[in-house]
């Protein structure tokens, strides 16, 4: 591919899923349509995009220079909503989490006081 921005699927008005043998026919329609003596520069055009996808490696380069960008999402993200308020539930959360409030195994570590 001489051009940087040149597709040779859509020279040769082809889909990149498209076969070996579909790839042969829209060469030779496309050459048929455009012969060398009449349009010579789409001509080298439509030549250079089937030297480009006749060879199969030289094709994967091709298609790995087409790959497109994954589209942007439609939706919109919406912000998420922060509850900055204070409630007494989730004071006692926070001191049974942090705390002994909550802890029921004292009788495991009480011992005898022996005098």
């Amino acid at each position: 591919m001489s051009e940087p921005s040149m597709n040779p699927y859509e020279v040769l008005g082809l889909a990149q899923s498209s076969s070996a043998e579909e790839l042969k026919r829209a060469y030779f329609v496309q050459v048929r349509a455009n012969p060398p003596e009449r349009n010579p520069e789409q001509f080298k055009r439509i030549r250079a995009a089937y030297e480009c996808l006749r060879d199969p490696a030289q094709r994967f380069e091709v298609d790995m220079l087409l790959i497109q960008p994954w589209p942007a999402p439609t939706r919109r993200k919406r912000p998420p909503k922060l509850a900055l308020g204070l409630r007494p539930a989730d004071v006692l959360v926070a001191l049974r989490v942090m705390t002994d409030l909550d802890r029921t195994d004292w009788r495991e570590q009480h011992e005898k006081v022996q005098f």
